[in-house]
């Protein structure tokens, strides 16, 4: 069984920080974002894997290379056409996915446990079709499945009306069949070609489909909040052998809890970590507090300050400061106002940034 990994997109409700930065790449738990599908499908012994990009993108090639870091042989798959929805890029695959079964996995997905009950699922159940579905609150941001005496009989993709509180997570398994069906469906309203009427007219044309519940934790990373979300869920999730101590810590500063720290990293005087917290290679903490929750990227500088529930890149300096549940872009400085006059805050904004001041 192969794998297609979905890792292109504009993920426009991320912005500032994806005009820069390919939204797949975001470090969670100081790894970038991609890197849990990877891993999840390598443990699941799936080791060949396509990852579908934007067209012309070089900077996941150049983060994962061929993936035998990973255990695993990556071919990158560009999206010809650009994004034009999650059907496209399967149509996109074909060549490369040929005619055996495989994973269909939404890059930007977390979930807790292994994809090996998913497998064998489809597998035993001898299906052309398995959908991971998800309990969640706000179902009509996914596409729903329309469930009748224990079978989905449709798929409707952003329902304005309730329909179910179960939504189609990021995580599919097909036949090859899933190819008649990417080819005949048009595009919706909005241009793209929906993986949810994909899987309306497998189900119209008598393809045997199944479905599993995701009994654990699953985050689909879309927003600010989502990622924060998803950062703790993994700090939650780590292993006892990824939670280590490789640093300098002087001896007036106070680790309590789960925290990881990277080569060379000094965590200085007057410095209280509370995990779960990762900090990564080359970083310095001085006279700060660094609560639950966050994560610090390798060559970051943290002084006088306070951070709770925050992801920071790396290369960001931080001083004098109170931060809580934000996002600190790659090489930021963020400090304290002058209390010289004219009094204020002096800001360099992007497009669509959110700020509370």
């Amino acid at each position: 069984m192969k794998a297609l990994i979905a890792a292109g997109g504009r993920a426009t409700r991320l912005r500032p920080i994806t005009w820069t930065r390919n939204k797949h790449l975001i470090p969670l738990a100081n790894k970038p974002m991609l890197a849990n599908a990877i891993e999840k499908l390598v443990d699941a012994g799936i080791t060949e894997i396509g990852i579908n990009i934007n067209p012309g993108d070089t900077e996941i090639a150049a983060v994962f290379g061929d993936g035998s870091t990973y255990g695993a042989t990556i071919t990158y798959l560009e999206q010809q056409g650009g994004p034009l929805g999650l059907a496209h890029i399967v149509k996109n695959a074909k060549s490369f996915l040929g005619s055996e079964s495989f994973v269909f996995y939404l890059g930007d997905n977390i979930i807790l446990g292994s994809l090996r009950r998913f497998i064998e699922r489809f597998e035993k159940g001898d299906l052309d079709m398995l959908l991971a579905l998800s309990r969640v609150p706000d179902p009509q941001r996914f596409g729903v499945p329309v469930i009748e005496n224990g079978r989905i009989v449709k798929v409707i993709e952003k329902p304005k009306e309730f329909v179910s509180d179960f939504a189609v997570t990021g995580i599919y398994l097909y036949t090859s069949k899933i190819f008649d069906a990417v080819e005949s469906i048009a595009p919706a309203a909005r241009g793209e070609y929906e993986i949810s009427d994909a899987h309306t007219w497998m189900i119209d044309h008598g393809a045997r489909v199944g479905f599993e519940e995701i009994t654990g934790w699953w985050k689909d990373t879309g927003t600010p909040k989502d990622l924060l979300e998803g950062n703790a869920l993994l700090l939650n999730d780590r292993q006892a052998w990824q939670i280590r101590n490789e640093g300098i810590v002087d001896g007036t500063a106070v680790i309590r809890g789960d925290v990881s720290i990277g080569k060379n990293t000094i965590v200085g005087k007057n410095v209280i970590v509370r995990g779960p917290v990762a900090i990564g290679e080359n970083v310095v903490l001085e006279d700060c507090y660094i609560g639950p929750y966050s994560s610090i990227g390798n060559d970051a500088k943290i002084h006088g300050a306070t951070l709770e529930n925050t992801i920071v890149f790396s290369g960001v300096t931080v001083k004098d400061c109170h931060i809580v549940d934000s996002l600190l872009g790659q090489n930021a400085t963020i400090t304290k106002a002058a209390a010289y006059p004219p009094r204020g805050h002096r800001l360099i904004v992007g497009d669509n940034s959110a700020i509370e001041l």
